[in-house]
């Protein structure tokens, strides 16, 4: 076939409706409800068969259509709203006071965005949590670029065959169906950036999506000039062949930095969002040695210092590692710029005294660096610390320098139409802002009871209108009987408690916990006077066979006949099937096996809805259960034996929803609202509101990471990096000189036992070679012992110098007082008098 030239063709928009096509250009209308009904008023049939989006709807609206609206007052004040809102909080640049100074910016690099469904590039809640955080970073003005790759596959589409068995299907995004737009480069060509390995080139197209304030950079390898081993980079989100994983990871860290450079943006900070933009931080240091004219090891003290590491996955199995044989060849461009040889780059991925043969790991090269490291939520905070250790053996876990910043989700892109008005209604019209105005959650209690529950009421009603019209599409599909085909029209009841479990189908979420005992599961879903249904949603990974089992025996468990109209299994989750779950449901299940659950954001997206929480004490629920607002299965026990974990947790679950969930629900008195229930709901309104929505969680990024980051680039970089140069030289010194130190096992001036309000001296004699007592902490670490040998809950009193010995040595004390009875344990040590960089190196750390 000859060569087919391509056009597309637009409806013609009439000038006083001109303003829709700029918004369907901007993904900030998926989080505004006006902008929303703007588009559904048009005509709502069409609206849902375009999938929501709106470029593909806009080809579906007849020219006529658009010839009545602009003359529609009605419709036209409705778009004049919209615009202006658009205009105030998203192209006005000028309002209000920043913390930020010109030129200063966030390059935030992820794997993948869950901005809305109609952009899939996304398969769970790390993509969503990314999502997140662009929304509000737009909403909070913080200067911000988002970089990711662009999939013409994305994550797989789910769909059950006839016995319940997962199949996978990966249609091809259409792109020209994206608010999507070509970077041009100086001559006004697509914008293509290229990177080489083993003598191949990879080149990448430019793409931008604007998400409100921010744009979002996506990388895509689908050229024609590419071959085809290229092109298949960015075919599909998470390959599961190493090769291609290793590709994306380059691809997203050294090409995203390029992308970045040939667009003129230079990033103050950037922000690794998981281990596998790892690489930005090699790219980064050939970028600043060469626009700063400074050498490698000057660079080595500006790139962590300014970069941020976020890692999301608690189980080290986990984490990505390659052969260090298929890393090399990525590497090999950058030996002669940095003056390195290769095994000595790719031993920057390998622990320390590691053989040359060991896996690259991509979390350690994050860890090296990025100086600002957390978890997404304070338990996980602690895994990682445990986790890690192994990376700084000479400290406690406690002392591992990883933080925890918990996860928060975006209040306006997950509430139902009804919450929203009560909340516009009774917080004001500032209620979006969350935790940023505290009145907005203590105002939750001024919400009418009756106004809540027939919020909630239709919520749940939309909810089970969803499920019935998924449920037929799904048997359709299958080509079910007649018989079969009416039942699921009117699965669900209306006023029957119903539990939502809705997430990735990974063993350790365990969702099989509800099938230890199926009799006993039987009656909770029959129960004459207090009946529960579930609705069930989720994918299990393409390789994972054992998650693809569990949701076969769930959908097994549904057949049976008297199950079939309130045990349901939903195909093919996405943001869209979870939005109705998270507002509908009355019950939010959630199950993981502690503490492998990181954060879990989709209870809180529940809370804020009112819908109540019913979980292990895993991830963020750790930190916000009370009694008062949801349930715990278990106490917070970690077992060994996995089966007997399970085995207890089960029958703890069938209890509270037995004997706690189920009576508080159905408890009605006169045969009015369930009013307990209701207490229960704005409580758990406000948790949500006050402490993890993603305006809490951007303010802390940004006060303790992005800020002072952001100001410490512009120090080091500065005269050309001198005080980076000066930096390395008190690195260099400190690494060639620590080992001259010795210092002798710590001398209390008194043998006790002591009692409390008493205090004795501690000593020690510490050899400091040819490094000074002022580069030099002598720190007394003292604390609570339960074992020979270890400190719980440790605590670090700095000793100073008492006198200096003729030898070079020098006799440090301090006071130790005895402010609380118990057996306590102490020992001295010597870091360096550095800042948080050069003081957490692992290798720079003495005890007596």
């Amino acid at each position: 076939m000859r060569s087919i030239q391509t056009f597309q063709v637009f409806p013609y928009i009439p000038e006083p409706l001109a303003f829709l096509e700029t918004l369907s250009r901007n993904l900030w209308w998926s989080w505004n409800q006006n902008a929303i009904e703007l588009f559904r008023r048009v005509n709502p049939p069409l609206w849902e068969a375009s999938g929501r989006n709106p470029i593909v709807f806009a080809t579906l609206i007849p020219q006529e259509r658009l010839e009545e609206l602009a003359v529609d007052d009605s419709y036209l004040a409705h778009l004049d709203q919209v615009r202006r809102r658009f205009e105030n909080r998203v192209l006005n640049q000028t309002d209000g006071e920043s913390p930020w100074d010109e030129g200063e910016l966030v390059a935030y690099f992820s794997m993948e965005f869950g901005i809305h469904e109609t952009l899939p590039l996304f398969a769970g809640g790390l993509g969503i949590l990314a999502g997140d955080h662009l929304k509000a970073a737009s909403g909070m003005k913080i200067p911000l670029v988002g970089v990711g790759l662009l999939y013409r596959e994305g994550y797989f589409r789910q769909f059950l065959d006839n016995d319940g068995w997962q199949q996978e299907e990966y249609p091809e995004t259409d792109l020209f169906h994206l608010p999507l737009t070509k970077e041009k480069d100086s001559q006004g060509d697509d914008m293509v950036i290229r990177l080489t390995a083993a003598g191949q080139d990879i080149r990448a197209l430019v793409w931008k999506v604007q998400v409100g304030r921010i744009p979002l950079i996506l990388l895509d390898t689908n050229l024609h000039d590419n071959p085809p081993e290229i092109r298949d980079i960015t075919a599909r989100l998470y390959s599961g062949e190493q090769p291609i994983r290793l590709a994306q990871e380059v691809l997203l860290g050294i090409g995203g930095m390029r992308a970045l450079e040939a667009l003129g943006i230079q990033p103050t900070v950037c922000h690794l969002n998981e281990g596998h933009c790892s690489f930005v931080g090699i790219e980064r240091l050939r970028q600043i040695m060469a626009r700063y004219s400074i050498d490698l090891e000057t660079a080595r003290e500006v790139v962590p210092r300014t970069t941020v590491f976020t890692t999301h996955t608690p189980v080290a199995a986990g984490h990505d590692e390659f052969p260090p044989a298929m890393v090399k060849p990525y590497f090999e461009p950058f030996t002669s710029a940095f003056g390195m040889t290769i095994d000595q780059m790719v031993a920057l991925g390998q622990p320390d005294g590691a053989m040359p043969e060991s896996p690259f790991s991509m979390f350690i090269l994050g860890l090296r660096t990025a100086q600002y490291i957390n978890g997404v939520s304070e338990l996980h905070g602690q895994v990682a610390r445990h986790m890690w250790s192994h990376v700084w053996p000479t400290r406690s876990d406690d002392e591992t320098p990883i933080t925890h910043v918990t996860n928060g989700v975006h209040i306006p892109t997950v509430l139902a139409p009804e919450i929203k008005l009560l909340y516009e209604r009774h917080l004001g019209p500032q209620w979006n802002m969350g935790s940023t105005i505290p009145d907005n959650a203590r105002r939750i209690d001024d919400i009418f009871d009756e106004e809540l529950w027939q919020a909630h009421e239709m919520s749940r009603s939309r909810l089970i209108r969803m499920v019935r019209e998924m449920m037929h599409r799904q048997y359709g599909r299958r080509n079910a009987p007649v018989n079969i085909m009416k039942a699921v029209d009117s699965v669900l009841d209306q006023d029957t408690l119903t539990i939502a479990f809705a997430r990735r189908f990974a063993t350790y979420k365990r969702a099989h916990l509800l099938f230890k005992d199926p009799e006993r599961l039987e009656a909770i879903v029959n129960s004459k006077d207090r009946p529960v249904q579930f609705i069930f949603a989720g994918k299990a990974h393409p390789k994972d066979n054992e998650g693809k089992g569990i949701i076969r025996s769930l959908v097994d468990f549904g057949r049976r006949t008297n199950l079939r109209h309130r045990f349901l299994f939903l195909e093919d989750y996405d943001m869209h099937i979870a939005r109705y779950l998270v507002q509908g449901a009355d019950v939010w299940l959630n199950t993981p096996r502690r503490p492998m659950e990181a954060c879990g954001t989709s209870g809180m997206k529940a809370a804020l809805n009112g819908v109540l929480n019913v979980s292990t004490m895993d991830g963020w629920w750790c930190e916000a259960y009370s009694p008062k607002l949801g349930w715990r299965i278990g106490n917070g026990e970690e077992y060994q034996d996995h089966n007997f974990q399970d085995s207890v947790e089960s029958q703890a679950l069938y209890n509270i929803i037995e004997n706690e969930v189920a009576p508080l629900y159905y408890d009605r008195p006169s045969g009015g609202m369930p009013t307990a229930w209701l207490k229960m709901m704005k409580a758990s309104m406000k948790m949500a509101m006050a402490g993890f929505c993603s305006l809490r969680m951007m303010s802390e990024y940004e006060e303790r990471f992005y800020l002072p980051a952001s100001h410490r680039f512009g120090e080091l970089v500065a005269d050309t990096g001198a005080e980076a140069k000066k930096l390395g030289e008190q690195h260099h010194r400190y690494v060639e000189k620590w080992g001259q130190i010795r210092l002798s096992a710590p001398i209390a001036s008194a043998r006790g036992p002591f009692r409390v309000n008493q205090s004795f001296d501690v000593t020690t004699v510490v050899q400091t070679g040819e490094l000074r007592p002022e580069e030099l902490n002598v720190e007394l670490y003292y604390g609570k012992i339960k074992h020979v040998d270890r400190i719980d809950d440790p605590h670090i009193k700095m000793m100073h110098v008492r006198e200096s010995r003729s030898d070079g040595a020098y006799l440090y004390g301090c006071t130790l007082p005895c402010s609380d009875s118990g057996r306590y344990g102490f020992t001295v040590r010597v870091t360096p008098n550095a800042d948080a960089w050069i003081r957490y190196r692992p290798e720079l750390l003495t005890w007596a």
